[in-house]
Formats: structure tokens, C-alpha cells, sequence
């Protein structure tokens, strides 16, 4: 009888605990495979300072298996894409980029989205499914040890941003899940404000955010004060509106030195405009929050085009007379379709 097998990286930490207690196993197993598995980075099965029932167990009812990489593009800027495939022969496509000595991941959390955001690339191949917790956590271990292998001397995996293809509150469990095993202390132990999720307004998965989401950074995708706007380049805000969700958004307890980070994608001649920056500022200041402007990022048959950068410098001043903290954020990896909103992947 074949016995069904589950991804050790489904788990939690506490999760894990109560596995082996169940079976009559030394919890103590939890603390050594998560330090192998996550801290020392290791993929082949553990078998220092483990009992012998242990390992039995592991290899009967477990898999540690990962995505396998399909495809690598190099930027000319050092950001690294992958295109990672799962085990039904799915795709998705995950990046890191550099910035000051250090990487930050851009997780995907599904493959293609159902959100329908006509400026970006993924929208424009619907949903497949979402990840499982597994497939999430699987992407940072695999870009991590090609880190390590590849560039040795560049190797510091600092910050994760759920960021890539996928709306991560339309797949909330999985994404809350994952955060967790990635704060653990005993396994990658990453800081609670190195971690960033983005959601497009998806005021469902946003409704549970303060009641069991870890105190991670969320990050909305704003990009127009105006509805008739914001309805073209983000659909769901005709059933989530703009209001609702900053209402919902400014009521979540922030920690100290905690920001709402709201994302602006600025497109030429349709929100770059004094009327559009003004009118984005008046909504936000009373927010606790940093505002990141992101110049559009092209990609094939977009009928959109990046603006001049005259116009987001013209645009950032706008909020800096209004002391709201607004940030132009560099382009990396768009010569190898790798930049916020150009991720897109065809199984």
C-alpha cells in the first residue's frame, strides 16, 4: 500500500511539533529540522543528532521535494529571473533583485491571477491556481541555494516581497502560512519588517488581516485616486472600492516605525499629472504611510508607455510639499521582462 506523502514545507513550526508528538516522536526534531532544512539550507534528508525513528518516519510519510528551475535570465543589472516549475508541470516566475549588497525575493503566490489589473503582464493570462504553501516557501529555498552556489561572495537573501504573479490575499492561507515559517526563529528567522505583502485591494483577504495575518508590511497597489481610473487599471475596485479599502487599511494597528506602503505605477499622459498627484496626497495625509511611485514598466501588447522623468520627479514634489514620504523606485531587471507588473508565464 502506498502511503500518501506530504511536503515538509507545508509545515509550521508548531504544525511539525505536533506531528511528530502524535506519532510519539521527540518534538526536539522540529528545532533540528528546521535548522537544517531552513538555517543551514540543507535539501538532502537529515540525519545529525536525529533519532533513527525519526528519519524512519520522515522518509515513510514525507517529501522534500522543490521546484525545479526551468529557465534563468540575467539582467544586465544583476537581477536574477526564474521560471520555476511545480509538479503538476505549472509554471510561475520568481526574482531577485539586487539592491546595496543584498537581494530581495519577489514571491509568486499563484499561477497566472484572477485580478484582471490590465497593467500587468500577468493579468493577461488568467488564473490557474493558486500555490500551495509549499510551492510559496519552495521558491525562496531553491533561489537561496542558487544564491549561495552561484554567487558565493554576493550572498545575502534579506527582504521577501509577495509581489509577483498572483493577487497573495485571494490565496491568504497559504500566503499567512508562509510568513510564518519565514519569521520562525528556528528556521530562516527573517525580520517581521523584511517582509512586505501586496495586494491589489482584495478587501476579502484584507478583512482578516488584523486578526491572523503576523505583523508583517502590506503594500496596496493605488495607482489612481479617481474611480473611473482605478476601475481601467485595477477591475475589482468596482466591487472593492478605492474608499472602502483605505478605510478598512487605516484601521489596522501599525508597530512603531510601521507604514501602509502604497504603490503608484505611473503611466504617461493617463495619472501622472499635477490633478492625479494632488488628489492622491489629499487622500493620504492622515495615512501613516510611504508612498512608492513605480514608472511603468512595458510589455509585449500593453497600450500603456513609462513616463518621462520630468514627470515623476514633478510628481514626487507634489508629495513632498505635502510631508508625505514618496519614493521613486528604481527599474531593475526590465530588460529581461523581470520589473514590477512584466512577469507572465504560459504552461
Amino acid at each position: 500500500m502506498n502511503l500518501v506523502k506530504n511536503s515538509f514545507y507545508q509545515y509550521s513550526f508548531d504544525e511539525l511539533v505536533k506531528v511528530l508528538e502524535s506519532e510519539g516522536l521527540s518534538v526536539s526534531g522540529a528545532s533540528l529540522l528546521f535548522n537544517w532544512h531552513y538555517k543551514q539550507k540543507k535539501t538532502e534528508p537529515c540525519t545529525k543528532n536525529l533519532a533513527q525513528s525519526t528519519q524512519q518516519f520522515l522518509k515513510e510519510h514525507f517529501l522534500f521535494d522543490l521546484p525545479q528551475i526551468k529557465d534563468i535570465h540575467l539582467s544586465q543589472d544583476a537581477t536574477v529571473k526564474f521560471l520555476m516549475e511545480m509538479k503538476d508541470g505549472l509554471r510561475v516566475e520568481t526574482v531577485l533583485i539586487p539592491f546595496q549588497s543584498k537581494y530581495t525575493i519577489c514571491l509568486s503566490t499563484q499561477v497566472g491571477c484572477a485580478m484582471k489589473c490590465s497593467f500587468c503582464f500577468t493579468g493577461t493570462q488568467g488564473l490557474k491556481r493558486h500555490l500551495a504553501t509549499e510551492e510559496i516557501v519552495g521558491q525562496f529555498i531553491v533561489a537561496d541555494k542558487w544564491l549561495q552556489e552561484n554567487r558565493p561572495d554576493d550572498h545575502k537573501l534579506k527582504n521577501i516581497v509577495f509581489m509577483g504573479q498572483g493577487e497573495p490575499l485571494h490565496n491568504f492561507d497559504a500566503v499567512k502560512k508562509s510568513c510564518e515559517i519565514f519569521l520562525d526563529q528556528h528556521g530562516t528567522s527573517i525580520g517581521i519588517q523584511k517582509i512586505t505583502v501586496s495586494t491589489a485591494g482584495y478587501l476579502p483577504g484584507l478583512e482578516r488581516w488584523k486578526e491572523e495575518m503576523p505583523l508583517v508590511n502590506i503594500a496596496l497597489s493605488f495607482h489612481s485616486p479617481f474611480t473611473e481610473k482605478r476601475n481601467k487599471l485595477i477591475p475589482i475596485n468596482q466591487r472593492y472600492p478605492l474608499s472602502d479599502v483605505l478605510n478598512y487599511l487605516k484601521s489596522i494597528p501599525l508597530q512603531r516605525k510601521q507604514y501602509v506602503i502604497y504603490e503608484y505605477l505611473l503611466i504617461k499622459d493617463f495619472n501622472d499629472g499635477e490633478e492625479d498627484a494632488k488628489a492622491t496626497a489629499e487622500l493620504l495625509k492622515d495615512h501613516q504611510s510611504i508612498v512608492n511611485l513605480i514608472p511603468f514598466n512595458p510589455f509585449p501588447g500593453s497600450e500603456y508607455q513609462r513616463p518621462e522623468p520630468e514627470a515623476v520627479e514633478k510628481f514626487q514634489k507634489i508629495f513632498s510639499d505635502y510631508k508625505i514620504p514618496a519614493l521613486i523606485r528604481g527599474t531593475k531587471g526590465d530588460d529581461i521582462l523581470a520589473a514590477c507588473g512584466q512577469l507572465n508565464t504560459k504552461a
